[in-house]
């Protein structure tokens, strides 16, 4: 990620927009439950805000150097901070009752590597559980502001065909002006 990019995410600003944008959308969509996984959680701006909303977080960060930052700044919390790649946690499965994704599918290398992320949140998630993000539109500024970075964008409009082929089912996505927002569950049985 590149250090522009970086800055932002640390950012008052940013922390606002989940304050104000993102978390009041995800009261309407899902129940965050008890055990909530968070993806990419990078300087934590998204942790700090959704630790106060559960009893536990895992949050899943594949760089170290922000894993390491993130795990002694929270130390002692509800929250545990795991240096992995999310594709294979090597965590148990049907454990989680929500899981996030912020701004963060779109730093994953490649199409592939962005499914089997999903198919591993997909596999942690209990019957019923629900996944909420959001992510990045393929939109001139926000490539620019990814110069130098990985940027490989999901192309919203087939992303929930993308999600119903690895499992998932009921989806819900919408458009903004510089994102998308989506949720899903992991269906239950009696669904």
């Amino acid at each position: 990620m590149n250090e522009t990019h970086l800055k932002f995410l640390a950012s008052p600003e940013w922390a606002e927009q989940l304050k104000e944008e993102v978390l009041p959308w995800i009261a309407t969509v899902g129940n965050l439950g008890d055990d909530l996984l968070e993806i990419g959680p990078g300087p934590g701006a998204s942790t700090d805000l959704l630790r106060h909303l559960v009893p536990r977080v895992t949050a899943i960060e594949v760089d170290q150097a922000l894993a390491n930052a993130l795990r002694d700044r929270l130390g002692g919390t509800n929250v545990e901070v795991i240096w992995s790649d999310a594709a294979d946690t090597g965590l148990g499965g049907d454990r989680f009752s929500a899981a996030t994704a912020f701004s963060v599918l779109h730093h994953v290398p490649t199409a592939e590597h962005q499914d089997r992320i999903l198919a591993e949140i997909h596999r942690m998630l209990r019957p019923g559980g629900v996944l909420v993000g959001i992510d990045s539109l393929d939109l001139d500024p926000i490539r620019r502001g990814h110069d130098g970075d990985i940027f490989v964008p999901i192309d919203f409009e087939s992303f929930g065909d993308r999600l119903r082929g690895l499992g998932f089912g009921q989806t819900k996505i919408d458009r903004t002006d510089y994102h998308f927002r989506f949720a899903t569950t992991k269906p239950s049985a009696l669904n």
